[in-house]
């Protein structure tokens, strides 16, 4: 997926961890294979070239289709997977991976688990500290989230890959209004959705995450304000 993953699997019996790790590996490749957008073998490249029908597809294929569509419901129109014309389902698929990865190993007996997939993070068990990076100090922590049990901290903007993200009204590249967005969130499928959202939306994105009652949000502004949701204020630990 381009990025760099990374598993902490704490406790439970090895002879069960051990073997759900490297399921939970397999399964992020497999993911990888079937729904990359620069393998022209991909299912979601011969879906988008019409050289596959969705019937056809793998059953995780219709499944992120249909998350795909909740998703553009739930944000108004401002997450979309098919505002080239096509299926483009990469602002959601990572974040789906990752929280199925924690999900084989929470399954398998784990204790505490943390998949951190480029910076999108899902957890179980715990305690954990979760380091929210400051998108205009490199090598800083903006913030850091405690959690326990199952919870998913992700965070979008153009901080590390630049103006990726795109207005789906247009087509083209978000204003850069905001620097980052991080959300909080029992599901990292959510909270990865909202993160995207919220980054296409701008400025305005602030009166609907605060109106979001699934999630929490800190979002940090070009100029280095800060904003965060109600309940965020609880979460937020103090900085070492």
């Amino acid at each position: 997926m381009g990025t760099v993953f990374s598993f902490d699997v704490r406790g439970g019996d090895p002879r069960r961890t051990e073997p759900a790790l490297e399921a939970a590996v397999a399964w992020l490749r497999h993911v990888d294979e079937v729904f990359s957008t620069y393998r022209p073998d991909s299912q979601v490249s011969r879906l988008a070239a019409g050289t596959l029908a969705l019937a056809d597809c793998l059953p995780e294929v219709r499944e992120v289709h249909l998350l795909c569509a909740r998703a553009y419901e739930r944000t108004d129109g401002w997450f979309s997977a098919g505002y080239a014309g096509g299926f483009d389902p990469t602002g959601l698929v990572k974040g789906w991976a990752i929280e199925r990865a924690a999900d084989l190993l929470a399954e398998a007996g784990a204790e505490a688990v943390c998949v951190n997939g480029g910076g999108d993070v899902q957890v179980q068990g715990g305690p954990w500290h979760i380091g929210v990076s400051d998108p205009l100090r490199r090598g800083e922590l903006a913030a850091v989230v405690p959690a326990e049990g199952r919870m998913a901290v992700a965070t979008s903007g153009p901080a590390e890959r630049g103006a990726h993200i795109v207005d789906p009204a247009t087509g083209r590249p978000a204003p850069p209004e905001l620097a980052s967005v991080t959300v909080v969130g029992p599901s990292l499928t959510d909270a990865d959705v909202s993160a995207t959202a919220a980054c296409a939306m701008g400025r305005r994105a602030l009166f609907w995450l605060a109106a979001e009652t699934a999630t929490e949000a800190f979002v940090v502004l070009p100029d280095g304000a800060t904003w965060h949701s109600a309940g965020f204020a609880a979460a937020r630990a103090p900085l070492a």
